[in-house]
């Protein structure tokens, strides 16, 4: 292989993903390389995959099975990251043109194959800032050591391994003095971070945030996404009301409202609980905005189990709620489960759950109407007659997962501007920039 001296990186699946991609890119800026914008244009192209669920799998495929179809003659085709975890050989033997593979976690043997002494570049954090706006993404956390009968993550990621605080810290500080305003945690469980460094299951988290608020100041929001329900505890909620920059949100995949369904999954399957932690969180943030996720179609799923998952998200009214149906992984406990759920019945109970869940969202919406908020610019351009509008959001929209708030007048991207509310649709939010 000839020295590379472009390359281009594809990133697919989740911002965790995306994370591992600019890991990927401190690193090689460490050698003589240089990025370029399009594919064609590289000497090397790097396709960071996603093998998390099925559809993912066959995107991922799709991407690699493109580009190789569009080599050309002395490019070098580089295949990694979650898919290929599980699935390198089957990728090397149906797609050629596929001239390396490597698994999770192998940036430095990608650095190392194009010429990048990684040795004498320091140890550099996992942490991503988006390049087009406001917020970074900050990984705490990979792997996980939770059982989840429908998830192939420990298989892929491995246990839990936490990054150590001080390099948070000073990772968060680097990417507040390079604009971010605010600063995604991301893991495949954040609640369990500092367990694996041998603090108390629950302890970790609240003491991280204390360290990384104090770092970055009141101004910067921190967002805390993938939490654990069995791991929001008082604890974890009495630091989120305290810190002025630890914003009034919280992602909790729940997957499911059925105790005999989050059985079969080996989730905490304590509904009584769940309402519990909700209701301290409500109670001690009346304004806090919660987002969730649940699993249609996992095997065993009754109509009746459904019927309680809807119930059940009917009565906790979760701002922002997605659901998947299930998808099939080798590897995991639920695969040669008896009773798997047609597909017909896993799309259409996957449906009957968003049309309820949209009218939840549109009401939740509407409570903000005549509200004052902070918003973070994303982008600008022109209403229908040509006004001035930006696009943003406030700490209710979490980036790529929620909705966007859209207001009329000037701000700059990358800004925080004060925002009045004055419509709202089920998903989106609608109003003016205040001077």
């Amino acid at each position: 292989m000839a020295v590379p001296k472009t390359y281009h990186i594809v990133t697919l699946g989740c911002p965790k993903n995306d994370v591992d991609s600019e890991h990927l890119e401190r690193m090689l800026a460490g050698g003589d390389l240089l990025p370029v914008v399009e594919p064609r244009d590289a000497d090397a192209i790097i396709v960071n995959t996603c093998g998390f669920i099925e559809q993912s799998q066959a995107q991922s495929m799709e991407a690699v099975r493109e580009l190789a179809g569009a080599k050309r003659d002395g490019q070098t085709l580089i295949v990694a990251g979650c898919m290929t975890q599980l699935y390198g050989r089957q990728v090397q033997e149906e797609v050629s043109g596929v001239d390396h593979i490597f698994g999770v976690g192998q940036w430095q043997d990608v650095a190392k194959l194009l010429s990048v002494d990684v040795d004498a570049i320091y140890d550099i954090p996992e942490s991503a800032a988006k390049v087009t706006g406001p917020s970074a993404y900050l990984k705490i956390s990979d792997g996980c050591d939770a059982p989840c009968t429908f998830c192939v993550i420990p298989r892929i990621k491995g246990g839990l391994r936490s990054a150590p605080a001080g390099l948070l810290v000073r990772e968060a500080q680097r990417l507040v003095d390079a604009g971010a305003k605010e600063l995604v945690l991301v893991g495949q469980d954040t609640t369990a971070w500092g367990e694996d460094l041998g603090m108390a299951v629950g302890d970790g988290l609240p003491g991280l945030l204390r360290m990384l608020a104090d770092a970055v100041g009141p101004d910067v929001w921190l967002r805390l996404m993938y939490a654990y329900p069995s791991r929001v505890s008082p604890q974890l909620i009495e630091t989120m009301a305290e810190l002025p920059n630890v914003i009034h949100y919280l992602d909790v995949p729940l997957q499911h409202g059925s105790v005999d369904a989050l059985r079969r999954m080996k989730r905490p399957h304590n509904i009584e609980k769940v309402h519990g932690f909700v209701e301290q969180l409500r109670r001690a943030m009346p304004d806090i905005v919660l987002r969730t996720s649940f699993i249609a179609g996992f095997p065993g799923e009754t109509e009746g189990e459904f019927r309680e998952l809807l119930s059940f998200a009917k009565t906790i009214q979760f701002d922002h709620a997605g659901c998947f149906t299930y998808s099939r992984q080798q590897w995991t406990g639920a695969f040669e489960m008896a009773e798997q759920v047609p597909d017909e019945v896993k799309h259409e109970r996957r449906e009957r759950f968003m049309r309820q869940q949209q009218k939840i969202a549109a009401k939740c919406a509407r409570t903000f109407v005549g509200r004052e908020l902070d918003l973070l610019v994303e982008g600008v351009g022109e209403d229908e007659d040509g006004g001035p509008v930006i696009a943003g959001r406030t700490y209710r929209e979490a980036p790529e997962v929620d909705g966007l708030v859209f207001a009329s007048g000037n701000a700059a991207p990358g800004a925080k501007v004060r925002v009045r509310i004055e419509d709202a649709a089920e998903y989106d939010l609608f109003g003016e920039v205040l001077a």
